[in-house]
């Protein structure tokens, strides 16, 4: 008889997972190859899930929450499963993301992870590691369910028009990428600038930044280097970068522009014609 490995739940949010999946699973008197072939998956995956040695993702949370009826309780674990195994020094500004009530980014040459395709983001993540791809650009990906919340944070994005020329991943994925920011267009919650070439010098020439706002809490400010977060409460920090994004958008494109230009660069840069070529 195999020797069952028995999770401590305390130890971690995937931990914890693990637990909650084999109680909800044993309590209906059902195996992993029969929970797996429920839910088509195989039963070696829900085991491997079950000792935190593999992450769950969205879909299997849903049909297991629906073959055990669990109320949605995994898929709701599922959140703070992901955001457990962002890197250390990243994990405060993913809480910073999901506690705001509005987000105000400035990138200079990279889409904001908040609005990334996954072929993009594997792109970006796999630029000098390619370990665990799969896992790391899913973990990236679940920080964009805040978007989706009944009252998600108002997002506000200025891209340098860098971010739009850099070929991240090829043409294809540029392409997809240029039409996911398209795919906004409409919504009044999630509103991209682009800063063009033709601003010159301009108030973010000394790098990307974010503001987060919240309804109680003061604004932080935040900015990063290699591995390493630097999130400042300060008030005249904050107040400065406030100033320089207040800059950053007189001197952008607006929301309408914007978008122009995006759709006109996704089609004369990264059309089909350029990707066969």
């Amino acid at each position: 008889m195999s020797q069952v490995n028995v999770l401590d739940p305390s130890a971690s949010p995937l931990d914890y997972y693990g637990y909650e999946l084999r109680r909800y699973r044993e309590a209906v008197g059902l195996t992993q190859k029969q929970l797996g072939e429920i839910i088509s998956y195989t039963g070696s995956l829900v085991g491997q899930i079950e000792t935190a040695r593999k992450l769950p993702t969205a879909e299997f949370s849903e049909r297991v929450d629906a073959a055990l009826g669990t109320g949605g309780m995994l898929s709701r674990l599922l959140g703070l499963v992901l955001r457990s195994q962002l890197p250390s020094w990243f994990q405060q500004v993913a809480e910073l993301e999901a506690r705001a009530t509005e987000i105000s980014t400035f990138q200079t040459h990279m889409v904001h992870g908040l609005l990334q395709t996954e072929a993009y983001a594997r792109a970006v993540l796999g630029a000098m590691d390619r370990t665990d791809l799969d896992d790391r650009t899913a973990v990236r990906l679940a920080r964009q369910r805040i978007l989706e919340k009944e009252e998600p944070p108002v997002l506000w994005v200025i891209l340098g028009a860098g971010a739009l020329y850099q070929e991240i991943g090829g043409a294809e994925v540029m392409r997809g990428q240029h039409a996911h920011l398209l795919s906004f267009e409409l919504n009044p919650r999630v509103n991209i600038q682009v800063l063009p070439y033709e601003a010159g010098a301009h108030a973010g020439l000394t790098g990307s930044f974010t503001l987060f706002r919240f309804t109680s809490d003061p604004d932080i400010a935040y900015t990063e280097d290699y591995g390493m977060a630097h999130p400042t409460a300060n008030p005249n920090d904050v107040r400065a970068r406030s100033l320089r994004y207040d800059h950053l958008q007189a001197a952008a494109l607006s929301i309408k522009d914007s978008a122009e230009l995006i759709r006109r660069t996704m089609e004369e840069r990264y059309g089909e014609q350029h990707a066969v070529a």
